[in-house]
């Protein structure tokens, strides 16, 4: 292998994880980030799953007249705003057409591909470097109604087809599982996938970083990739202004990559949906969850982070303007009060909203692109960290000229083109 010098634009956890494993390589890696620390964008406010068995792609069977029932209630999983804007449309209808069942149970095999890898090789980091970063274990995806567990089968199919560890509980085991589940809350039953888990995703990025930057990775924050230009012998970046000269170059910079990667002739149907958070201090210790707890009809999800609760979901699609809606924030506290009425003062809750980078499909780009010296690892949507590790031990393979070890079908661009 040739040691190169390679520029990863992105500071979030997909981009860390990609320049530590570019570095173990023995690649002179150096991090581009536009905010001041890493992690403070899409990485900073989620819901900390890392779920490979849970995850999958919002284009699902069913969703679509969700999106319509939701356009006109108080609380609801999808808020849709309709407007004037061609994109949007656009990727509205590539998504619905991925809404196909078998187009979904492809997507989600994609994705968990990607993300049991990742979770392997999380195991393998946390054992090695002892890291710590507010980890609980175990997923309860709850359901309110019998119909939203029908609409679950075939996504109970598949687990079962695929050997994926989970557990189909009825409401007793479901509130034995949790005790802190309100006993007013209408429960039908639940799914437990036990080998799943979340932690403070902020957190381990900036260990990661620590940790990269102990083998040679820079860190360079505060710091805005205006372009990437090519010339005769790798690519340029234009950075504030000025130019620097590296020999490859990896785009993991979330809702701004297709921003940098349209004039070098790479146009990826990314669309940015906005998500939001609340995270409160915990006021009864009895009373919260101690798995993450996952609501299946508002697709919220509620984690236990050290000494706070977490509550984080809903989708905005099309909203013009990145201000903090009332609607969302109002679902995340309607969820949260639901299930664990007494474990927080949600009321007083910090309130995050951040961008989601979205592929219709939900399945992440990685590797190559037509561009020589450019490479991606972008498109995971809300599953950024449950993949991050995963992903980036997979492009660092590619730029490494080795052959990555997970199947690479469908995870790359070409099947856009």
């Amino acid at each position: 292998m040739t040691q190169k010098q390679i520029a990863v634009v992105g500071g979030g956890v997909v981009g860390v994880c990609t320049a530590y494993f570019l570095a173990a390589a023995g690649h002179e890696v150096v991090v581009i980030e536009r905010r001041q620390n890493v992690a403070q964008e899409s990485s900073f406010g989620n819901a900390g799953m890392v779920a490979p068995a849970y995850s999958g792609p919002w284009a699902a069977p069913g969703m679509p007249a969700r999106v319509l029932g939701g356009l006109f209630k108080s609380e609801s999983a999808i808020a849709f705003k309709p407007r004037l804007d061609r994109t949007l449309w656009h990727w509205l209808r590539r998504w619905r057409a991925e809404c196909d069942l078998e187009r979904f149970r492809i997507n989600k095999a994609r994705m968990q591909r990607v993300a049991f890898y990742s979770r392997a090789l999380l195991e393998q980091l946390r054992d090695h470097y002892q890291l710590e970063y507010e980890r609980t274990q175990g997923v309860l995806q709850l359901f309110r109604s019998q119909r939203d567990i029908r609409m679950a089968e075939p996504v109970i199919a598949m687990l079962s087809e695929y050997g994926v560890p989970h557990r189909m509980l009825d409401p007793d085991a479901a509130r034995a599982r949790e005790p802190g589940l309100s006993a007013h809350a209408e429960l039908a039953g639940a799914l437990e996938f036990p080998q799943d888990e979340a932690g403070n995703c902020p957190l381990f990025t900036r260990r990661m970083k620590h940790i990269a930057a102990t083998i040679g990775v820079q860190f360079h924050v505060a710091a805005t990739v205006e372009a990437i230009e090519l010339e005769s012998r790798g690519v340029g970046l234009r950075i504030d202004g000025q130019r620097f000269p590296v020999d490859a170059v990896v785009v993991a910079a979330g809702a701004a990559s297709a921003d940098l990667l349209r004039p070098l002739g790479i146009d990826v149907p990314m669309y940015p949906v906005r998500g939001y958070s609340l995270t409160a201090m915990i006021r009864d210790y009895d009373k919260v969850p101690q798995a993450t707890v996952v609501d299946e009809a508002y697709k919220v999800a509620i984690t236990r982070l050290g000494g706070r609760v977490r509550v984080a979901g809903t989708a905005e699609l099309g909203a013009a303007t990145p201000a903090l809606r009332e609607r969302a924030l109002r679902t995340l506290r309607k969820v949260a009060g639901d299930w664990f009425p007494q474990a927080a003062q949600y009321a007083e809750a910090n309130t995050w909203q951040g961008v989601h980078p979205m592929l219709p499909d939900g399945t992440p780009l990685l590797g190559a692109t037509p561009v020589r010296d450019v490479y991606v690892n972008i498109g995971h949507g809300t599953e950024g960290w449950s993949m991050a590790v995963g992903s980036g031990k997979i492009v660092a393979d590619i730029v490494s000229g080795q052959t990555p070890e997970v199947d690479m079908e469908g995870l790359t661009l070409q099947r856009y083109g």
